[in-house]
């Protein structure tokens, strides 16, 4: 299949798992919120903080391990393929394990007063606490198989996957409001358990359908490899360990200054920015792995190209619905939530602006993923990072309001922006100017023509559904005009209409048949 039409095919999986998967997930929220309370939601969302300041490791490995076998792929080299994916196996194993003893000890100290739960709550909170440990073993050895669909393009199958377990959560939700028996308790053994037999449901696949899934450590295991990307890795871990130590150490800090019932507005902002997140993240996924390719086959300009686009179009992607949305977030959380918690629509707010000056030098980091030589640059992007939580710290000492943690991260997020773009200068040889300009300015520019358009209705209209229908209409429009006539190259144009056509065509053929 010609790499243009896998990219078309794999986005149209992902999205139509992300619509499904984004439904599902915003009622069973809404679900589990009102079936724990506000309390226990917000112990569960702060234990799972705390897990993920180490089972970040399972970030990092999926972009290494798919690297390596992307590049072998654009190479066409079967024997490496295998002992990619088999020294993949043992890192992934002895990591695992490593993770496990780690977060058993850190357990000893954090439920000793390092954390701010109710104390009746306390022996529950342990509980839930073992067992995010337990899926996150499986969790961090699944990934070699997930970087191996990721590889393949075979986003047919992590589509199924993803509606699986939203179908599966929201199964688990209904039967929280049902239970009788410690919901919270209930709600951690399910989760666990899930993540458990999606683990073996894509080892048995992997296994059955890609000739490198073979396991065979003598044979394919070699030791240069293995260092290879294991030090590959280890820089990928430091990166995403700094960014994970920024989110989940805001947690931790506004758990010790404002307690459990700001972790609860916290988990609902992260669940409405992972939710728009994949409008973007799926885009990155399907046209990743061709990226990659590019680089192994020694195509160095259409990997820049391909890596200039999808910064555009990630942060097009994600403002198309996160400006209007955060315009309106007061009257989305309160149809969506039956109780919204204090503080949701601040951060809610704060943290999808975030998030879209991140997509916008997305692209710059895969391309530097690509070349290889990543060291220097996760310094750099990491110790600016680490930067949030020290002036986060100062910021809520000297008595300013919760939300003013996440201003301060958007400030180093456009300094950490900086750092990456520079960064794919030096190493890939980004065109600097044309990427600040082209990229950079012009998608701020017109984010912040359509924040002012939205702001304009808001003065002249009451809140409700006619409001919120305008501003997504004239903030939509906005962005797809501006996008296409000013921050799109007239190639970048013809690339959206090579997959737009196709799509159309093949609709306009179901629903007027002859």
């Amino acid at each position: 299949m010609q790499p243009a039409k896998r990219v078309i095919k794999n986005t149209g999986f992902l999205y139509g798992k992300m619509f499904i998967t984004i439904l599902i997930s915003l009622y069973s929220t809404r679900l589990i919120l009102s079936a724990l309370g506000e309390v226990d939601y917000g112990i569960f969302t702060l234990i799972g903080g705390v897990i993920s300041m180490l089972s970040f490791i399972n970030g990092a490995m999926i972009i290494a391990t798919q690297r390596y076998l992307s590049i072998s792929l654009g190479a066409e080299e079967e024997f490496r393929l295998k002992s990619v994916f088999n020294s993949s196996i043992v890192l992934h194993l002895i990591i695992s394990l490593i993770i496990v003893i780690v977060l058993e000890i850190a357990g000893i100290f954090l439920f000793n007063g390092a954390l701010n739960i109710p104390a009746e709550r306390i022996p529950t909170a342990k509980i839930i606490y073992h067992l995010m440990i337990v899926s996150t073993f499986f969790s961090i050895n699944a990934v070699p198989y997930y970087a191996s669909i990721n590889s393949h393009e075979n986003m047919f199958v992590d589509a199924l996957l993803g509606i699986f377990e939203s179908v599966s959560k929201l199964g688990i939700a209904i039967w929280l409001i049902y239970s009788r028996v410690d919901k919270l308790i209930l709600y951690g053994v399910l989760m666990a358990g899930l993540t458990i037999i999606i683990r073996i449901i894509i080892s048995i696949y992997c296994h059955r359908k890609y000739a490198e899934c073979t396991i065979n450590f003598r044979k394919y295991v070699q030791k240069d490899l293995l260092k290879e990307m294991l030090a590959f890795a280890g820089w990928n871990v430091f990166g995403l360990f700094c960014s994970v130590l920024k989110s989940q150490g805001l947690a931790i800090l506004l758990n010790v200054f404002f307690g459990v019932i700001v972790n609860a507005a916290y988990g609902i902002a992260n669940q409405v920015n992972s939710n728009l997140n994949a409008f973007s993240t799926n885009m990155i996924r399907a046209v990743m792995p061709q990226i990659t390719k590019s680089e192994g086959s020694g195509n160095r300009k259409r990997m820049l190209s391909l890596s200039m686009f999808a910064s555009k179009m990630s942060f097009f992607l994600l403002a198309f619905f996160a400006i209007p949305i955060a315009s309106e977030m007061h009257f989305v959380l309160s149809i969506w939530l039956k109780t919204v918690p204090e503080n949701a629509v601040i951060f809610c707010q704060l943290i999808l602006i975030l998030s879209m000056l991140y997509q916008i030098t997305v692209g710059t980091m895969a391309s530097v993923t690509s070349v290889g030589d990543i060291k220097s640059f996760q310094i750099a992007v990491g110790a600016v990072e680490i930067f949030n939580l020290p002036f986060a710290f100062l910021l809520v000492k000297i008595g300013l309001p919760a939300y003013i943690v996440f201003v301060n991260s958007i400030f180093w997020e456009l300094v950490a922006g900086s750092i990456r773009t520079w960064y794919a200068h030096k190493i890939a040889g980004l065109d600097l100017r044309e990427f600040i300009v082209r990229t950079w300015l012009l998608s701020i520019t017109t984010g912040i023509i359509a924040v002012i358009l939205a702001t304009m209705i808001r003065f002249v209209l009451h809140e409700g559904f006619v409001r919120a229908i305008l501003v997504g209409i004239t903030t939509s429009t906005t962005l797809v005009l501006l996008g296409k006539y000013l921050v799109l190259s007239e190639e970048e144009n013809k690339k959206i209409t090579e997959i737009v056509n196709p799509v159309l065509n093949n609709m306009k053929k179901k629903l007027l048949p002859g």
